[in-house]
């Protein structure tokens, strides 16, 4: 499958994602951000700094966080929370939609996530919150032997869980709710590619 930026675009202005209402639990927002290159579209994924009592510590995540009262939007969260911690403005760049909030399967956090086309130069200034970020070709997320179940230590307590092998050594698994946000991009992309 190639993925094609024209066809992820109209995909994602055609998209109607789920929205969660407001209800108990932790509300949070992330940042997917794609740009073209000569590996095809990429995806921005940060690996987060070892933090003592962050559950998601170590783990391969999109750049995002924690609703706060100065936060007029969900998605003014996940553009704060980029330029933040990866030294990226996403409402500088080209914004291409949501997808479905997701509810943690294991912890009662809410995650909303915004699409956005970056162009031009990018370069990153990452926060003590982040130990790396890094650009995915995203047609490497689709092959199937990338795709396993794992086991993943989480909060004192081992889970079985669907999770993708990264084309970049030693790096953690992408699992959790990044991986079910990917997972319906891709599906998005897909249906475009189809048509």
């Amino acid at each position: 499958m190639m993925l094609k930026m024209d066809q992820i675009t109209r995909r994602m202005a055609e998209h109607q994602p789920i929205l969660s209402p407001p209800g108990k639990g932790t509300q949070a927002a992330v940042a997917f951000l794609l740009r073209e290159s000569e590996k095809g579209v990429e995806g921005l994924f940060i690996e987060r700094a070892n933090r003592d009592g962050d559950p998601w510590s170590g783990n391969v995540g999109l750049p995002g966080g924690r609703v706060e009262p100065e936060d007029g939007t969900l998605r003014e969260t996940a553009e704060r929370e980029s330029r933040e911690e990866v030294g990226l403005n996403p409402a500088d760049k080209r914004y291409l939609g949501r997808l479905s909030d997701i509810v943690g399967a294991n912890l009662p956090v809410r995650v909303a996530c915004f699409v956005y086309l970056v162009t031009g130069e990018t370069p990153l200034l990452l926060s003590d919150e982040v130990t790396e970020a890094f650009w995915v070709p995203l047609e490497s997320l689709t092959i199937p032997e990338r795709r396993i179940i794992a086991r993943i230590k989480f909060c004192d307590r081992t889970i079985t869980t669907p999770a993708i092998i990264l084309p970049q050594q030693e790096k953690p698994l992408l699992w959790g709710i990044t991986y079910r946000l990917v997972s319906e991009f891709l599906e998005i992309a897909e249906e475009g590619e189809a048509q």
